[in-house]
């Protein structure tokens, strides 16, 4: 007689028998270890059952209940309603793909959602439906965003033709470098000396200051450089630049908008529009094919240009006094002299520029696509408008539009045009309240015989993959109903994996699973962790972490080599950052490569900068914070916050207390113990690696670093190769808990206690396939969870 049945016939409350009989000791009304109770509803079942299910409650020396019993709790926790999810808007950046597919706009340079309030999250990530509130603010920027969307949709002029800007001479560049290039006159060029992540911006960005108002026309422009790239090879430390003498200088042609902030600062929006390997000497020409939105100019950068050049020019007469001309060598000191000296005899690495053509718009269209995503292949007339909004509402709306939603959209057309607009306009208006509608901001959750029908579907399928629309290809197969059948769903799944779109859903999941998308937040110490910001080495993690799920997905490989692989993915900085600098070449340095990994302390997830950065707070490692991000993210059983009345522990090693020695004295407060005895062990796994993902043996102020630990299932482990070690011999509970995050992401909800059964069939299928990542998506995809409410 199982223990369900026992339970049953006892008339008992299964959930109740068990937390009565295991846990109340520790979590009822005499003690609350972790803050927690569990001796009256309501319980948090979800923590619970993690817990439970992965070993760790209860806790190791209290009594256990049998493995039926275990299960038996388990399955009576699955056994409830699976959840529903909540109607789900559209987040930021669905907002913006979709804007851009639907009016077939590039969106690079153009962004309606600047003053869109940031999207909650809940568990890192952004697009859940229960947190995706819907304020008044935000609907008054919905309104701002269609109103820039359908104007930048719909130009009011043609085309202009090609012109012709020419710049040479009389080159301006900012105040500071200005100073002393008209001292020494050295005007007839701009320099660049740093690289864009700068903290002072002084050549970082050559912007063309006479050319402000930028092009006159979204479009096509060819753009002409002569540059010249001198002494990457030069006669002085080559620590005081930050560079590797043997990587060719690399030039770079950002967007910049003198509307959005000083062009010699970063901008909110610059997209590397092109970039060319220099070779050494010159004057010599380079042509570019740019794509720039109206009031947009090409700006150019040094992008693996020195660190600090202010630095530089403060220390130059007095370190190198040699290398100025004698009635030069005793000048003031002070950055201003300094910079002039420098500038004038100087060899310092550097790329100028003496000449600069731009020409365009080229083979501009006399109707751009985003006007025949619209009108189609005919010009507007008054008497298309029913037509014409039908038509863009059923692809606004993902499906087709009822004759009630085509109705209100025309009849805004008319009162606007009683009003006194012209027909256009007053299509305009009409098209603006479209993508207002709760039909084009919000998924679709409509159900045919208890399932999503097939356009909401196709929304819930291309969202997850692409984040954006479903294509025309997609909506096809919804309409024909052909989307419901398996075979049809499965092929839709591969061919959008396959598209280069599926971009977006590695780097959405990998935000809202491993929280990248907070990389940066707390940003290292400038001058402890330069690397990071000379070495461009944040875009440069998020990139290796990006390569390593991408080649899982294309080549199906098992999902444990999330944390097992024995390669990686890097360019020549983060090799660097590993200790495996000799591995690539300086030469196409910056470039992305695989490579195979010797060294057990840096393999899979847990070896990689992004991971170990972001756990991170900037200036110092703590095993508290690390330690809860493993269990958020990796173990799958988060911990719950702590108690109000316990002090937070300062993660500073600064002092003669080791951060095991005062975490020790922190687990003797009882509220504590039971929480710490979660986070502590893996966070100390990981404190060999420092808050930028280097490996190290002692803290800064010299201590020795102990990095064993055990977990409270009782694995042991020294370092972080046991760590990893153990966690290989948790290969189920790894699939399980990424298989609820990837249905959790797919189906914008969250997923609960009750949703177990589904969680277990889909992961148990994917074990049994060899665990292969594609072949788990495809699973998500195909289950009855995904295809529900």
């Amino acid at each position: 007689m199982t223990a369900a049945l026992l339970f049953a016939l006892a008339g008992a409350d299964p959930a109740a028998s068990f937390l009565n009989a295991f846990c109340v000791a520790c979590h009822g009304e005499t003690a609350q270890s972790g803050n927690r109770r569990f001796d009256r509803p309501p319980y948090d079942l979800e923590a619970i059952r993690r817990r439970v299910e992965s070993g760790t409650m209860p806790p190791k020396g209290a009594r256990q209940p049998s493995p039926g019993e275990r299960e038996a709790f388990l399955a009576h926790l699955a056994a409830g309603a699976p959840g529903k999810v909540a109607l789900r808007r559209l987040n930021r950046r669905e907002y913006l793909n979709t804007i851009g597919d639907l009016l077939r706009i590039p969106m690079d340079q153009f962004d309606p959602t600047g003053r869109f309030p940031r999207d909650q999250q809940w568990a890192h990530m952004d697009n859940i439906g229960e947190t995706l509130v819907t304020s008044g603010h935000l609907l008054e920027q919905y309104l701002d965003a269609a109103d820039a969307a359908i104007r930048k949709a719909l130009p009011e002029s043609p085309p202009p033709p090609p012109r012709t800007w020419v710049f040479k001479d009389h080159f301006r560049q900012q105040k500071e470098l200005d100073g002393a290039r008209n001292a020494n006159r050295l005007t007839h060029y701009m320099a660049l000396f740093e690289h864009p992540r700068t903290p002072h911006y002084e050549g970082a960005y050559a912007p063309l200051l006479a050319f402000a108002e930028g092009v006159p026309y979204d479009g096509v422009y060819e753009v002409k450089v002569q540059v010249e790239a001198l002494h990457r090879r030069h006669p002085y430390d080559p620590n005081l630049f930050g560079m590797d003498p043997e990587a060719p200088f690399r030039f770079g042609v950002v967007a910049g908008n003198a509307r959005a902030g000083y062009l010699h600062h970063e901008q909110p929006i610059q997209p590397l529009l092109a970039e060319a390997t220099l070779e050494d000497g010159g004057p010599y020409w380079l042509t570019f094919r740019v794509r720039l939105d109206q009031g947009y100019q090409p700006r150019f950068t040094f992008l693996n240009g020195m660190n600090d050049v202010r630095r530089v020019f403060s220390q130059f007469a007095r370190r190198f006094p040699e290398l100025l001309p004698p009635d030069q060598r005793n000048v003031a000191p002070g950055i201003v002299p300094g910079r002039i000296a420098m500038m004038k005899h100087g060899r310092i690495p550097q790329i100028r520029i003496h000449h600069v053509e731009i020409r365009g718009p080229l083979d501009a269209p006399t109707v751009p696509a985003s006007q025949r995503a619209i009108y189609g292949e005919r010009p507007f007339t008054p008497g298309r408008t029913r037509e014409i909004l039908a038509r863009f509402a059923t692809r606004a709306y993902r499906r087709p539009a009822s004759a009630d939603e085509i109705g209100r959209l025309v009849a805004i057309a008319d009162r606007q045009r009683a009003a006194g607009a012209s027909a256009e306009e007053a299509l305009k208006g009409a098209l603006k309240a479209a993508l207002c509608s709760p039909a084009f901001l919000y998924l679709s959750l409509a159900e045919s015989n208890g399932r999503l029908d097939a356009h909401a579907l196709a929304s819930r399928l291309s969202y997850f993959l692409w984040s954006t629309m479903p294509d025309e290809t997609l909506l096809k197969k919804a309409g024909t109903g052909e989307l419901l059948k398996d075979e049809a769903l499965r092929a839709e799944t591969r061919r959008l994996l396959a598209s280069p779109r599926s971009k977006a859903f590695v780097e959405g999941f990998l935000d809202s699973w491993l929280n990248l998308r907070s990389l940066g937040d707390m940003p290292p110490d400038r001058d402890q962790f330069g690397a990071y910001y000379w070495d461009g080495l944040q875009e440069a993690m998020k990139t290796e972490t990006r390569m390593l799920m991408r080649h899982l997905l294309d080549e199906n490989r098992s999902v444990h080599e999330f944390l097992e692989a024995r390669y990686s993915f890097l360019n020549k900085p983060l090799a660097r950052l590993y200790g495996m600098e000799e591995a690539i070449p300086s030469r196409g340095g910056h470039e992305f490569r695989k490579v195979e990994i010797t060294d057990p302390r840096r393999g899979g997830l847990l070896g990689h900068g992004s991971i170990l950065t972001v756990s991170a707070n900037g200036i110092e490692t703590s095993p508290v914070t690390r330690g809860v991000w493993m269990l958020e993210n990796i173990f799958g059983t988060p911990p719950p916050p702590p108690p109000d009345d316990v002090p937070a522990l300062e993660p500073d090693v600064r002092g003669a207390a080791s951060v095991r020695d005062l975490l020790v004295r922190h687990r003797e407060n009882a509220a504590c113990m039971s929480c710490h005895r979660l986070i502590d062990p893996p966070g100390f796994a990981l404190e060999n690696f420092d808050p930028i993902g280097r490996w190290r043996t002692k803290y800064p102020n010299g201590a020795a670093i102990d990095a064993s630990g055990e977990l409270p299932t009782g694995e042991k482990f020294t370092d972080i190769t046991g760590l990893r070690e153990a966690l290989a011999a948790r290969k189920m509970e790894f699939t399980r808990f990424l298989t609820e995050r990837l249905l959790t992401y797919a189906c914008g909800r969250k997923f609960d206690a009750a949703d177990r059964a589904q969680i277990e069939a889909v992961a148990g299928r994917a074990a049994a396939k060899g665990s292969g990542l594609r072949d788990l998506v495809e699973l998500v995809v195909l289950s009855d969870a995904f295809r529900r409410r």
